[in-house]
């Protein structure tokens, strides 16, 4: 499959105990949603999280070490990487990062830490030292999990100046402001929380509303955002059916804004939610196994086919496979499909 599009997986390697060996591309057909027998790539500590500069051809990682840093990579068209620059966060165990709208900085959310980090990007999508770190403090109800701050994703509007940074540890998200020209984030008023104990992990977007994942207790909530970053619970629903615990990891929203998708740790699924565009209140529709264990990260993408079904490529931490789904686009349910990739520990799957 020469012809096909980039996909980059990280994985952790020995460094957070894992069993992979840094970040590896395979290619994807866009139209059966197959992918390639993966290739290493890049041999760098824990890049638990990647992210693909808007308009340039390069990768970004996140190193989740106890000195955290980022780092760049020029992509070529075999999927090769050339390093670029890396810089350290100001923080420990970086776990998520995304580049602005504009291209012209990166944001970066230090788990361990619980603080945020913002670098510059030159015009070649090189990082440069850290404009701005901002501390969260704080904790909340779940004493093995919430003694203090843990930022958990970073991740700015795709238009405006807003960077939205959700911290786990305090059930806080933070609508900060990006100033473009000095790098540094203004903070709001006053972070918005969450109802104690929820553990917000990650946050999709769709059609003027935010959809939060509590990680600690295994919800899934709608809110309408209004455009100063105010938030009103709409709805709120459980991220499984299953018995026991359960810990919600990504969410993801199919291109058309009808379906929602959380994976869910512990029962080892992929649950469907119905979004309702009148209400905003998600509705599970269906949960199918995710094909492995532990889904940490997942990635929808889109199909040439006719039909216009999506593809849906779950990274499983624990059993070593990432998993290609097929989605009907009538039911949103996704059914697998193709190959099951076998490396160790896969953390994020990034369409390049």
């Amino acid at each position: 499959m020469s012809d096909g599009e980039l996909v980059f997986i990280g994985c952790y390697t020995s460094e957070a105990g894992g069993r992979g060996d840094g970040i590896t591309v395979t290619r994807r057909d866009p139209r059966t949603g197959e992918l390639s027998a993966p290739r290493l790539v890049a041999t760098t500590p824990s890049p638990s999280f990647l992210a693909r500069h808007p308009r340039l051809p390069v990768l970004y990682a996140a190193g989740e070490l106890a000195e955290g840093r980022v780092t760049a990579w020029a992509i070529a068209a075999d999927g090769d990487l050339t390093l670029l620059g890396e810089q350290p966060t100001g923080g420990e165990h970086p776990c998520h990062l995304a580049v602005t709208a504009d291209g012209r900085h990166l944001v970066t959310a230090n788990y361990g830490s619980g603080s945020v980090s913002v670098h510059p990007l030159d015009l070649l999508g090189v990082p440069g030292e850290r404009t701005d770190l901002r501390q969260h403090s704080g904790s909340g109800p779940v004493e093995d999990r919430q003694e203090g701050p843990h930022a958990h994703m970073a991740t700015p509007d795709p238009d405006g100046d807003r960077v939205w940074v959700v911290d786990l540890g305090v059930d806080g998200l933070f609508p900060y402001r990006l100033d473009p020209d000095s790098g540094r984030l203004e903070p709001p008023p006053a972070p918005f929380h969450v109802r104690p104990g929820t553990g917000p992990r990650h946050l999709a977007r769709g059609d003027g509303r935010l959809y939060l994942v509590g990680e600690l207790d295994g919800s899934i909530t709608g809110y309408d955002a209004a455009t100063d970053g105010t938030l009103s619970e709409r709805g709120r629903a459980r991220t499984s059916d299953a018995d026991g615990p359960v810990q919600p990891s990504e969410i993801g929203l199919g291109a058309d804004g009808r379906f929602g998708y959380v994976a869910n740790r512990g029962p080892d699924t992929i649950a469907v939610f119905a979004l309702q565009a009148t209400s905003g209140i998600p509705a599970l529709v269906g949960e199918v196994p995710s094909g492995g264990v532990w889904p940490r990260h997942f990635s929808i993408m889109p199909s040439i086919d006719p039909g216009g079904s999506e593809f849906l490529y779950v990274a499983n931490e624990r059993s070593d496979t990432v998993i290609t789904f097929r989605i009907d686009p009538e039911t949103g349910i996704p059914a697998p499909g193709g190959p099951v990739l076998e490396l160790g520990t896969p953390t994020c799957v990034l369409r390049a």
